[in-house]
């Protein structure tokens, strides 16, 4: 594996490389993490992933245009901190309301979160994943959780 490209789906066919990480610049453990989020956030706007490829020892991943990202509750940006998981509620009524944040060694720390439809979040208990995101501004994965009983 020796680079991750985002390219933005411009839609009739038409896709264009939009952002790009090489092994030089982050793990492999970060490449996993990323290609496992559902959702994007860079320079304020939000994106959709489409597609997850391969096309030899590139990764791919095809996103497309939500609009503006609209800050949740309790934002905080953690750039240069090292790695950090927030757990959300997926409710835009409720602000996406914090539930809590949790600081991870390592990127592969961060992948048994990604991985899972239940997680244990430290202190509060099992919570059902309804998607997952990679918030570029503000350098923190979010998980979106609801409780277990109200389904995917």
């Amino acid at each position: 594996m020796k680079g991750l490209t985002y390219y933005i789906d411009k839609g009739n066919g038409h896709y264009e490389p939009f952002y790009e990480y090489t092994t030089k610049n982050v793990g492999i453990d970060e490449f996993y993490a990323r290609q496992l989020c559902t959702y994007f956030i860079l320079r304020g706007t939000q994106y959709e992933l489409t597609s997850n490829e391969m096309h030899g020892e590139e990764e791919i991943l095809v996103i497309k245009e939500i609009g503006r990202n609209y800050p949740g509750e309790d934002e905080r940006s953690f750039r240069g901190m090292g790695v950090h998981i927030e757990f959300r509620s997926p409710d835009e009524r409720d602000n996406f309301r914090l539930l809590s944040r949790i600081p991870c060694p390592t990127h592969f720390d961060v992948l048994r979160y990604l991985l899972k439809d239940v997680v244990d979040i430290p202190g509060i208990g099992q919570k059902l994943v309804s998607s997952t995101e990679i918030d570029e501004d503000r350098g923190v994965y979010v998980i979106y959780v609801k409780d277990l009983g109200e389904g995917v």
